[in-house]
Order: structure tokens, then C-alpha cells, then sequence
């Protein structure tokens, strides 16, 4: 048994998050964290909403709410969110909570002392229609360095190229689209990163189990010339520069840590939460002169995300000086994409998780963006193929297995596992693929290669109805009773099984399966060693029921009226 460290990247607070948002990160890390429970592993999955920035301001502004109240409603409906979609995080905490505050100070403090942090004078737009200086995504204008129109403050998402927000051309904000603009002199705290640069590299290319996307996005900014960058903000929502003594730092009063400075750090802090409600030791999780150093430490996060948890987030753990704990392994993503664009949260832009929930079951989506979760490239979303892999998979390959076999037995075997008859061909080209699939499976668990396992999984529901095929018990019942009898036991062996292996992707029909099949909670895990245990581990004689219909087919009426709420098909 290992003991496995899981964060998925903090969910912004403007908004319940789309589902590109929850392919990109929370969903892979809650499907991997369910995958290594059921293996036997001692898993904590810890996540956060991300309360802090420029972005929160506006939202709450625009919802005619104080930043704070709206933070609170807003964490309300993502934790809401998420439970509805069966996200089985072990805490779910908040970038805002008092713990955050002051382990960020925290390490602030004790970088400064380590030389990694000063004080400069810095130019920074100030909007005069705004009435307030523009955080860095906050200015748009022309990118120096491709012309392209609509470039941001920080990278221009044409070229790809870090930017400064005073070096754009024709700057104006992105807030109310005001060219009345200027620079002006503040002074910031800056985390002097060029001055962890070798440490970083030297830390990345040791690192392993990290997939080509985050290494390669990681080598680039460090190729390029890793920048200090300010650590505060012009804003009045965040958390507070202070002194050691806890008071603010003089010239800093209006001014907060900035956002990616401290979200990362909640992962700690939401640990420390976990702990007081728990009664669990956070330090053996995230300190390794505490126990730490036994942990395998795994990130989820999209691909926009992976500089900050590779390069920045490091600087603060390494540069501290103290004994944290850093990732093991990083799995970045690729996008979910909406017909020739990105799912967008500001433009509303796509099907977002408190939407997709009413018009379809938690599994159906759960199954389909994991099938086709973007790993090595950016996955278009359609609502033809949300279809099709729904009523194919699910309803075809799994749901038909169940019911036939579940209701043969009822209407047979009076409900119950039958004895009688001996294995034969059929059985053995079944513990055979089983044995090879099985474990393929488990790897690519561990490996967290999620499309490979959800093709594996659908290849061990169709060896289970291309043994119904072969074993044929209907055929057998009408002159061979036992040999129908041994089908019909490996059979509902393998909805057991089948009901085993679905759970880390779709609970709750896995839920529903494993208790038509009367399987108790504490035995609803990984415990057979070999594929002829899985098939022969139900008790002769158990009773079992034919659980009503798993998926309902969606059909193209349905497709049509999506299509028309949400859209799909435009440019």
C-alpha cells in the first residue's frame, strides 16, 4: 500500500466551472484517486476554490455583491457542483480561509530572509476610466512580437511569448475596453525566479512520470529565460503584505499577495483544514521530516496551468529552505474544445457542470470526457459524439450485458448464483483475456493514462458479451441444465467484476450493480488476485437481482435540443 498526495488545480471562483474545466483537472484526479482506493492505497484528494484576484472583484461587482459574500456563495455552488458529479475530494477548501493567509505570509517572509524576494519600483498600467491599476490579463493590446491584435498582459496566446503588459502596443483594458490609459510607478514584491533557474531545471529534467506536455511547457519558459515576477497586486481582496510581527508592511497598505502566489499554497492550507476536522496529520503529508518523504505526490491541472505548479510554486517550496514535500508526478492536459473554440467561463461560452447535470446523468459525462480526455492533444467536443459514446459503451456493451444475463438468471434460476457444470473453452479464452486486460488495466491507472483505461475497461465489458456469445447458457438450458448453469455463474461473476472495475468512472451505476448483486460496501474492492477468483468469487446459491435499466439511450431528438440551448456546430 502507498500513500498518494492528489491535488487537482483550484477552481476559479467567477463561476461554476464548464466542463473543459473539470475534463482538465478535478475529474482525472477524482477517477484516479477512486481508481487507487479501490487498489488498496491510502489516497488523500485535496482541492480548493480560488478566491483571490482581479476576476473575483469584477464578478462580484457585476453580481452586486460584497467580494467576500460573493466568494462564500460562490464556493457553495462549486462544492455543490462537484458533489454532483460524484468528485470524491477528501477537503474541499478555500484560497480565503485564515490558514492560507498565514502560511502565504509565511513563506513570503521566509523567502525574503533566504534573498529570494526584494522590493522594486515597477511601471504598471493604470486605468484612468477604471479608476484602478490593470493586473496583467487585465491589459490588452498588440503583441510586439507577432502583431497579433488581442494579446494579454502576460502571454500572448497567438505567439506563445511571456509578456510584460507595458510592452504591448496600443494598450487598453480588457475591464471596459478604455484606451484612457497610463503608466505609473508602484512598488511591488518580486519572487526573484531567474535566481532558482538552474535549481528548477535541474529539478525538472530529473523529474519522471511527468507526460511530454508538462516537461516540454516547463523546458520552455525555462529556455526562454525564467523572469522574476511581482508577487503583489494593487487590490484590496486577498491576503495582506505584512511584517513578521503580522503588521502590513509599510507602502504596502491596498496592496494583497498576488493570486498565484498564494493558490498553490492552499494546497497546504486546505491539508491544514483537513486536519482540524479530521483529527489527520497534515505534516505527514506535506513535510518530510514528518513522514512525508514515503508520499508519492501527484498534481492534475490544464496545460495553462503547468508553469506556475513546475516553476513558480516550486521557487516558493524550494526557496523556503524547509522540508515540504514537492510533486512526484504532474499530469497536465490538453483542452476540451467547443466546436473551433475553447469552453470559455467569462464568454459563457459552452456546457458548464450545473447545466450538463440536468440535461444528463453524472456518469454519462463522466464516461465520455474521460474516453476522450485530451492527453496528447486538444479533444473537440460534439454532441453527435457524446451520443455515440454513451449509447455505444454504456447503454450497448455494459447496460445490455447486465440485463441479459441478470434477468436470465431471475427468470431461470430463480435469482440465484447456480451451481453445477464445469468450466470449458469458453471459460478458459475468458480467464485469458481477462488475466492480460486486468492488468493492463491497473497500469494504466497507475500511470495515469485515463483514455487507454477507459478503452481497456470497454474492452473487458465486450469480452464479457462475447463470452455470453460463446457460453450461449440459453441455448444449453433446453438439454444441458448444468452447462447453462456454469454461464450463467460466470456471467453474473462478471457483472460483479464488471461492477467492481466501473466504479472509479461511473459510481453511480456501478453502485446500482454491485448492489443488484448484493455485495456488501467493505467487499466492494480490488480483492481477487487473479481473473479465475474474479470469475468464480460469488457465493453458490447468492441471491442477486436484475437492476433496473443502468442508461437510458439518448436519441436524436435530444441532440437537436441541446444543440439549440447550448449551441454547437458555429465557428
Amino acid at each position: 500500500m502507498s500513500r498518494i498526495l492528489i491535488t487537482s488545480a483550484l477552481p476559479y471562483i467567477n463561476g461554476v466551472k464548464h466542463l473543459g474545466n473539470l475534463a482538465g483537472s478535478m475529474l482525472p484526479a477524482d477517477v484516479y484517486a477512486r481508481a487507487m482506493r479501490l487498489l488498496g492505497h491510502d489516497v488523500l484528494y485535496i482541492c480548493a476554490t480560488d478566491e483571490h484576484g482581479t476576476p473575483a472583484e469584477l464578478a462580484a461587482q457585476e453580481a452586486g455583491l460584497e467580494v467576500a459574500d460573493y466568494c462564500e456563495k460562490m464556493h457553495t455552488a462549486q462544492k455543490e457542483a462537484g458533489d454532483n458529479f460524484k468528485l470524491s475530494y477528501d477537503y474541499f477548501g478555500r484560497s480565503s480561509a485564515p490558514s492560507n493567509h498565514a502560511l502565504t505570509q509565511h513563506f513570503a517572509h521566509v523567502l525574503e530572509t533566504n534573498g529570494l524576494i526584494e522590493e522594486r519600483t515597477s511601471k504598471q498600467v493604470y486605468s484612468n476610466a477604471d479608476g484602478r491599476y490593470l493586473p496583467d490579463r487585465y491589459v490588452e493590446g498588440t503583441c510586439p512580437n507577432c502583431a497579433f491584435e488581442a494579446a494579454r498582459g502576460d502571454q500572448c496566446d497567438n505567439c506563445g511569448k511571456l509578456l510584460d503588459p507595458i510592452d504591448l502596443i496600443d494598450p487598453y483594458s480588457a475591464v471596459s475596453g478604455s484606451k484612457d490609459v497610463e503608466i505609473r510607478e508602484t512598488n511591488h514584491l518580486y519572487l526573484k525566479q531567474s535566481d532558482m533557474a538552474p535549481k528548477l531545471r535541474e529539478w525538472v529534467e530529473a523529474a519522471t512520470g511527468w507526460p511530454p506536455l508538462a516537461k516540454s511547457i516547463a523546458m520552455k519558459w525555462l529556455d526562454e529565460g525564467l523572469r522574476d515576477r511581482a508577487i503583489t497586486r494593487d487590490l484590496s481582496w486577498g491576503i495582506p503584505v505584512t511584517n513578521p510581527d503580522g503588521s502590513v508592511r509599510d507602502g504596502f497598505e491596498g496592496k494583497v499577495f498576488y493570486v498565484w502566489f498564494d493558490a498553490p499554497i492552499e494546497y497546504i492550507a486546505a491539508t491544514q483544514n483537513w486536519a482540524v476536522e479530521t483529527g489527520g496529520n497534515w505534516e505527514s503529508w506535506w513535510r518530510t521530516d514528518k513522514g512525508a518523504d514515503d508520499v508519492q505526490y501527484v498534481q492534475f491541472m490544464g496545460k495553462d496551468n503547468v508553469a506556475f505548479h513546475t516553476l513558480s510554486f516550486p521557487t516558493t517550496i524550494i526557496g523556503s529552505g524547509e522540508p515540504w514535500k514537492l510533486v512526484d508526478q504532474l499530469k497536465a492536459f490538453n483542452w476540451v474544445t467547443w466546436y473551433g473554440g475553447k469552453f470559455s467561463t467569462s464568454q459563457k461560452r459552452g456546457v458548464f457542470m450545473d447545466q450538463a447535470i440536468d440535461i444528463a446523468p453524472s456518469d454519462y459525462w463522466r464516461w465520455h470526457l474521460m474516453a476522450n480526455a485530451p492527453e496528447s492533444s486538444d479533444a473537440a467536443f460534439t454532441w453527435e459524439e457524446f451520443q455515440a459514446s454513451i449509447n455505444s459503451d454504456l447503454a450497448n456493451v455494459l447496460g445490455n450485458f447486465v440485463n441479459r444475463i441478470t434477468k436470465y438468471a431471475v427468470g431461470k434460476f430463480d435469482g440465484k448464483v447456480p451451481e453445477g457444470g464445469e468450466y470449458g473453452e469458453a471459460e478458459a479464452w475468458l480467464i485469458k483475456e481477462l488475466d492480460t486486460r486486468l492488468e493492463a488495466l491497473v497500469a494504466h491507472y497507475e500511470a495515469r493514462e485515463f483514455r487507454k483505461a477507459m478503452a481497456e475497461t470497454r474492452a473487458i465489458w465486450a469480452a464479457g458479451n462475447e463470452y455470453l456469445t460463446q457460453a450461449a447458457p440459453w441455448t444449453h438450458y433446453k438439454t444441458d441444465i448444468d452447462q447453462a448453469a456454469v454461464g450463467t455463474r460466470v456471467g453474473l461473476n462478471l457483472v460483479a467484476l464488471f461492477g467492481v472495475i466501473a466504479q472509479p468512472i461511473i459510481p453511480d451505476a456501478a453502485a446500482k450493480i454491485l448492489s443488484a448483486m448484493n455485495i456488501p460496501e467493505q467487499f466492494r474492492t480490488w480483492n481477487f488476485r487473479s481473473a479465475e477468483e474474479a470469475t468464480s468469487a460469488l457465493p453458490l446459491g447468492m441471491e442477486i437481482s436484475a437492476p433496473d435499466v443502468l442508461f437510458t439511450k439518448i436519441e436524436d431528438e435530444d441532440i437537436a435540443s441541446w444543440a439549440e440551448r447550448f449551441g454547437g456546430g458555429e465557428a
